[in-house]
Formats: structure tokens, sequence, C-alpha cells
């Protein structure tokens, strides 16, 4: 496999270009760092962040699910079944 190939297969794979694909990611770890950081406090201190934790959890699930059905879109030309 070329080097090239090894930044681009994934990306291509889910609809994307490589920058694309590197500012979806980048976007998503810090979704998660904020979810992770509010899960921590929330350990502590209980009374806080409730529903931060599930509502970070559901939020990238559907952020996922619309961009993999975007993808799909613009791949084959059909949405995916569900």
């Amino acid at each position: 496999m070329q080097w090239r190939q090894l930044f681009t297969e994934h990306p291509a794979s889910v609809g994307e270009s490589y920058t694309q694909h590197l500012c979806t990611a980048c976007g998503f770890s810090f979704r998660m760092l904020g979810g992770a950081i509010a899960c921590l406090l929330h350990g502590v201190l209980p009374f806080l962040f409730k529903r931060a934790g599930s509502d970070c959890i559901a939020d990238l699930h559907d952020r996922m699910i619309t961009q993999r059905s975007a993808a799909s879109t613009r791949i084959t030309g059909t949405s995916p079944a569900r």
C-alpha cells in the first residue's frame, strides 16, 4: 500500500477527503473530551452534569449516523436501509 493510500483509503470509504475526515475526527475528539471531563466531575460532585455523559454519547451517535447516511448517499446515490 502506498503512503497516500494510508491517509485517503478510510476517509474515501466514508465519503470524505482527508481534510474533511481530520476535521470531523477532531470535532468528535473534542466533544468526547468535554464529555469525559463532565463525567469525571460528575463522579466527584454527583449533583453536577447529571446528563452530560449520556447526552454526549447520544449527540455523537446521531452525528455519526447522519454523516454515515449522507456519505452513503454521496457514494452510492441511495440512502442506507435502517
